[in-house]
């Protein structure tokens, strides 16, 4: 299952399911397969891009967000934290993602992280979060952890985070070009850190979709 979670630059991811599912794509490539489903984590430009997801929806796409994004996104699904509903394959969860040492991400603003259940895989996609209590309820496969630190985990955070949870393999988000904070040296900062825990996946490059391979 890993093989098949692309990082698309920023905190935006691709998985090849099926379904197709994007979660929280931002500057992506214009000639890129249409979704099944967009996760949209919450409001903030950087996360609920307009243009990208108009760019990957079709008549069918399912978008899902909470009360916020719902607002910007016509015909969005709303799902709460520990909602949960199946499309296709798939299983996706609501979690909750704030922070509470920040005022970046607070919890009023009902920001969401992501539980995917696909091919007997838990993939949890935390979303721009700090470290919270909800965190001791999840212990997935794989986790996708932001290491910016603003508004959401440090690398150190982070990586405590891996030992928390101790899922199978990590993978650092909120980082690279399209970020300011976080870059190729907190990656491997985090993979120090995270030592034997996990193994920790370092995409080389975003991912620019142009073929998908078929079962």
């Amino acid at each position: 299952m890993i093989d098949r979670i692309q990082w698309l630059g920023h905190g935006g991811f691709f998985i090849q399911g099926p379904p197709l599912i994007y979660i929280n794509p931002w500057r992506i490539a214009r000639h890129t397969f249409l979704a099944d489903v967009i996760l949209i984590g919450h409001d903030h430009y950087d996360h609920c891009s307009l243009a990208d997801i108009d760019k990957l929806r079709g008549s069918e796409t399912l978008v899902i967000g909470n009360e916020r994004v719902a607002r910007e996104v016509s015909g969005c699904t709303v799902l709460r934290p520990w909602q949960s509903l199946a499309v296709d394959r798939a299983s996706i969860k609501a979690v909750p993602a704030y922070s509470p040492q920040s005022w970046q991400h607070p919890l009023n603003e009902g920001g969401l992280g992501f539980i995917i259940s696909i091919n007997y895989f838990d993939i949890y996609y935390a979303g721009d979060t700090q470290i919270i209590p909800e965190m001791d309820r999840i212990h997935p496969d794989i986790a996708i952890l932001p290491i910016d630190g603003t508004g959401t985990l440090t690398v150190s955070e982070a990586a405590e985070v891996v030992k928390k949870m101790r899922p199978r393999w990590v993978i650092p988000s909120n980082w690279g070009p399209l970020t300011e904070g976080a870059s190729q040296l907190d990656v491997l900062q985090f993979k120090r850190e995270v030592g034997g825990r996990a193994e920790v996946i370092i995409p080389t490059a975003p991912l620019r979709i142009t073929a998908l391979e078929t079962e």
